[in-house]
């Protein structure tokens, strides 16, 4: 396995901090050692509610890694795409300070999780989107999908994009949390379990169960 991976998925909400904190902790109880990263923060100010919410469903507490902003080295405090949060507090997005942040991490670490902001077409700048920056440093895509009604059309899209980067695409997991209609839902999981299965064979399947992060 690959030491880092990141996590993103086929919208804004479609439960990606939930899902990396899942993973995370089945990771730990498997004997790894992990720990999670968010790439870039919005609407926050100090600290990321993202990395927060990782860390109550691992069970862990803050980490010190945590503490000195290691985990999450970028923050904003409007909560919109990176570049547009960027540009409100008047600040650049230094991509070095989070390539930094993640080496650090994967020298401590067995796997590093770094969760997107958004989708894979977020953009950091108005020529460079969060997939440029995950074909550029080569990092394998682990890619969270749902059962809400038009996830079919925005996996098939995130899917058809990281094909045409060539990334390695890790796994597909679907969250079940927003299955709100059974029959959407089923076909859904079906329809992208199959695509999956036809287009990209070397990469996981997996259901996860709704999360809670207490």
């Amino acid at each position: 396995m690959s030491k880092v991976y990141f996590v993103s998925g086929i919208d804004t909400d479609a439960g990606k901090t939930y899902v990396t904190g899942y993973i995370a902790r089945q990771l730990m109880e498997r004997g790894k050692r992990v720990i999670t990263q968010k790439f870039i923060q919005t609407g926050n100010q100090e600290w990321s509610e993202d990395i927060e919410v990782h860390r109550r469903i691992m069970g862990t507490g803050m980490l010190p890694e945590d503490l000195d902003h290691t985990t999450a080295p970028v923050i904003f405090s409007y909560p919109a795409s990176a570049q547009l949060a960027a540009r409100i507090d008047g600040r650049e997005i230094d991509l070095d300070i989070i390539d930094r942040a993640t080496e650090r991490l994967a020298s401590l670490y067995d796997i590093v999780l770094v969760e997107g902001a958004g989708g894979l077409a977020v953009p950091i700048t108005d020529t460079f989107m969060a997939i440029d920056y995950v074909a550029s440093r080569h990092l394998p895509v682990i890619l969270v999908t749902n059962g809400v009604l038009g996830s079919i059309n925005h996996t098939v899209l995130s899917l058809e994009a990281i094909r045409s980067r060539d990334i390695e695409l890790a796994a597909v997991l679907y969250n079940e949390h927003f299955d709100r209609d059974a029959t959407i839902a089923a076909d859904t999981r079906g329809f992208i379990e199959r695509y999956v299965a036809r287009n990209f064979p070397e990469a996981r399947f997996e259901i996860i169960p709704s999360v809670k992060a207490d």
